[in-house]
């Protein structure tokens, strides 16, 4: 059990705004115990998308440090405002997609849709990895 409780804490730590390596580590758990990656793939995708959509609220309902990102990632905002919640499907990239959910709240893009492609995106790139290295 605490196998899944430390996947879904490095999930979630790695999509807020600080480094983390979720990615490395579900590699790991599903290399040691295949018979259980789907409850790896789930504590993982479920602890990242958290993590994500903490971020987003963090952008939606505070304003602290916006600015100073808008001047770091100043394309990443003006995609952002072009595409709308259709940016968050790129939410599963390193150090950009956590950008992109901060701005994608500071935006107040609409909750439901942001969510939902969060989640998706987040999904998407855990199966792919298990697929890459299971198969």
């Amino acid at each position: 059990m605490s196998d899944y409780w430390l996947l879904f804490s490095s999930g979630f730590i790695s999509s807020t705004l600080f480094p983390g390596g979720s990615e490395v580590l579900f590699i790991y758990y599903l290399k040691q115990a295949l018979n259980l990656k789907w409850g790896y793939f789930l504590a993982v995708t479920f602890g990242n998308s958290l993590g994500a959509i903490t971020t987003y609220l963090l952008g939606y309902y505070f304003s602290f440090g916006q600015d100073k990102a808008a001047l770091k990632y100043p394309k990443t905002l003006a995609f952002c405002k072009k595409w709308g919640n259709i940016a968050l499907l790129l939410s599963w990239l390193p150090v950009i997609g956590d950008v992109i959910c901060l701005f994608a709240g500071w935006l107040k893009l609409p909750r439901t849709t942001a969510f939902f492609n969060i989640v998706l995106s987040k999904s998407v790139r855990y199966l792919f990895l298990m697929w890459l290295f299971i198969y």
